[in-house]
């Protein structure tokens, strides 16, 4: 149903021209604020253009060191730690670390034929430590946070995290002597 104002207006019809018009002006003062604009004629011209530019998130793990448990003595606990590089470039810096051995289903051992030994890892976000977060194969460890500044750590911190490695001696008694027992650990960083 449509009202005309004493005047004759179709008021309907007014309300909506008004409604669109306003929406119009809406978006033309949004779009106005980044858009290009034009030279015009003249013996100069000057344009310009919006720049908008932005990085999805990444991350980056290096310094890593093979592990190397050489003629050890299987009466005590084996244990190598090493400091690390890990870049996030998010807002917090943060990241999330998850560790899959090369054992059945990804567990943590090192295996010679048919012998599997089991080795333990830990995660600390702070460089130098000799223990750390105890990592569970494909779970990640979420919550953790870099100080590095660029990737790689060229600059200081040289180092931001420390990687832990232990046998317990009970594992290491089950070794034969002067056989080598080989394992692969994979390393995953996902920028949070």
């Amino acid at each position: 149903m449509r009202f005309r104002s004493s005047r004759g207006f179709n008021v309907g019809v007014v309300r909506h021209k008004a409604l669109v018009g306003v929406a119009m002006c809406s978006l033309v003062m949004a779009g106005s604020a980044e858009a290009a604009t034009q030279g015009s004629l003249g013996a100069t011209s000057t344009g310009t253009v919006s720049i908008t530019a932005s990085v999805a998130n990444r991350a980056q793990i290096t310094g890593l060191t093979d592990v190397t448990f050489a003629a050890v003595d299987p009466g005590s606990a084996a244990s190598s730690a090493q400091s690390d590089c890990v870049w996030s470039n998010t807002a917090t810096k943060g990241y999330s670390i998850t560790a899959t051995g090369s054992g059945t289903s990804g567990a943590f051992t090192l295996a010679n034929g048919a012998l599997n030994v089991p080795y333990s890892v830990q995660w600390s976000s702070s460089a130098a430590q000799t223990s750390g977060t105890a990592l569970t194969s494909g779970t990640a460890l979420t919550g953790q946070t870099s100080t590095a500044l660029t990737p790689t750590c060229v600059t200081s911190p040289t180092t931001t995290s420390s990687l832990i490695v232990s046998i317990t001696s009970t594992n290491l008694q089950t070794m034969v002597a002067g056989t080598s027992y080989t394992g692969t650990l994979t390393l995953l960083v996902t920028p949070q």
